[in-house]
Formats: structure tokens, C-alpha cells, sequence
């Protein structure tokens, strides 16, 4: 057997492919567009209009069709958890998935925010409040995306946590103690609201000037850079009495040979003439 027919068949000095090699090609090409994280962030996305319609169907006041209402919303709620939670354990990351699901959060919370609100159940200062934080810190966290990355907080979590429950609860048609129960709730959501948005607010000035803190160490360090090599070839070009003379010492026996013997071309114009 060859040492090419050896490689070939595996032998020795050759690594033999693993077994599950198609698996582990398969969990790879799963960071494309068609995974399960942006799946569940897709369904997140069609479930805000069916919320709409189940939730204002016969005038929004029918306990039956709040039901249903509150059930398409917790399904909203429960992916939002698993697909981010999908994404980075299975390196599902993607960009499509980095703008879709903020997008799907604000969007289900907004239409349940504004749709509570034209019922008549949720003051309009409410919505007001947490659908200017939401789309403040959006817009904030691409506006220093280029320095950073703002991470989600401990904060940010409970909040979230605690706007889900209330609204939640204001869409279920609760009577009663439950009633007041969920406008407390409701307020400290607010709280956790207003609290961690300007948290996020002081983290995301910190991170823009430390982002051009570095910026500009980087372009004195290239410009000191750029100096030195600048320096360094202008003193390689200046010409010294040692240098000269090593030169001379180089030419002049180049030179005899040359006198010496003719090129090929003077050569080749006496041949010529003769």
C-alpha cells in the first residue's frame, strides 16, 4: 500500500474525520436565518395582531375572548424567555435575530399598552411612561452600539418580569381585590420602568465617552507610530563618511572588471565592423 493510498484510507499521519461530523455541520449551518430562535421570534411577531383582534373582539369586554387574549400573550411572553435563551446557548445569534426580537418585544407590549388604554382599563400616562422608556433605550442602545454593547441588567430582567405580569393581569377581566392587586403591580412596574431607564440612560454615557477615550489613544498611537517609522527611514537615507567609503571600496574592482573586458554588446559592434 502507498504512503497516498495509507493517508488515504486513514493510516498512519492521517486523523481520522469524526463520526459525527454531518451532525456538527448540521449544528452550524443552524446559525442561519431558519432556526429556532428566530423562529419562536417570528411566531412572537404574527401573534401581535391575533392578540389585537382577540383582545378588541366584541368591544374588548368579553371575559371569553380576554381568555383567549391573555393566553396569546403569555405564548408571547414564554418565547420571548426561550429564544434568546436558544440563541446564545446554541450560538444561534444572528442579525436578523438581533433587530427582530426587540422589535417583536416592543411590539406585543405596545399594541397590549395602547390597546388597554383605548379600552379604558390602563390610564394613557401609564403607557405613556413605559412606551417612552422602551423606545428610548432602543434607540440609544443602537446609538452607541458602534462602542458597545449595552448589556441586559439584573434590573432589566425584573423589569420586564413585572410589566408581563401587569399587563397580563389587565388583560384577564379581573374584579374584585385582584383588581386592585394588578394597579400595584402595575405601579411597580412603573417604578422598575423609570429606575432602570435611567440606569441604562448613565451606562450608555459612560460607555460613548470610554468608546472615544480609545478612539483617540488609538490615533495618537498611530500617528506616534507613523512618526517613528517616518524617522527611522529618513536616518537609514543620510549618507556617512563610513558608508562612502565602503561604497568606493565596492565599485572601483567592479569597475577594473568592467575596463578589463568588454560587454557583450561592444563585442558584438567590433565583431560587426570586422
Amino acid at each position: 500500500m502507498t504512503g497516498a493510498q495509507a493517508s488515504a484510507a486513514g493510516g498512519s499521519g492521517a486523523t481520522p474525520a469524526p463520526r459525527g461530523g454531518k451532525l456538527g455541520a448540521a449544528a452550524v449551518n443552524q446559525a442561519g436565518l431558519w432556526n429556532i430562535a428566530n423562529i419562536l421570534t417570528m411566531v412572537r411577531l404574527l401573534l401581535v395582531p391575533g392578540f389585537v383582534l382577540l383582545l378588541l373582539h366584541d368591544g374588548g369586554y368579553d371575559p371569553v375572548w380576554r381568555a383567549f387574549a391573555w393566553a396569546a400573550f403569555a405564548v408571547a411572553m414564554i418565547t420571548d424567555v426561550f429564544d434568546g435563551h436558544l440563541a446564545r446557548t446554541y450560538n444561534l445569534v444572528t442579525d436578523f435575530g438581533k433587530i427582530a426580537d426587540p422589535i417583536a418585544d416592543k411590539a406585543i407590549m405596545g399594541a397590549a399598552l395602547i390597546c388597554l388604554s383605548s379600552l379604558g382599563d390602563l390610564p394613557w400616562w401609564i403607557t405613556g411612561v413605559i412606551l417612552f422608556r422602551e423606545l428610548g433605550i432602543t434607540l440609544m442602545r443602537f446609538w452607541v452600539i458602534r462602542h458597545s454593547v449595552i448589556p441586559a441588567s439584573r434590573g432589566g430582567k425584573m423589569k420586564t418580569l413585572a410589566q408581563g405580569i401587569a399587563v397580563g393581569m389587565y388583560v384577564l377581566a379581573l374584579t374584585g381585590p385582584l383588581a386592585t392587586l394588578r394597579f400595584w403591580v402595575m405601579m411597580a412596574a412603573v417604578v422598575l420602568t423609570v429606575v432602570t431607564g435611567l440606569d441604562y440612560v448613565r451606562q450608555a454615557v459612560v460607555l460613548r465617552r470610554r468608546g472615544l477615550a480609545e478612539k483617540r489613544v488609538a490615533a495618537l498611537e498611530a500617528v506616534a507610530a507613523a512618526a517613528d517609522v517616518k524617522e527611522s527611514v529618513n536616518g537609514q537615507c543620510v549618507a556617512t563618511p563610513e558608508a562612502d567609503e565602503g561604497v568606493e571600496a565596492v565599485v572601483e574592482p567592479v569597475a577594473g572588471a568592467r575596463g578589463a573586458e568588454p560587454v557583450a554588446g561592444a563585442r558584438g559592434s567590433s565583431e560587426a565592423e570586422r
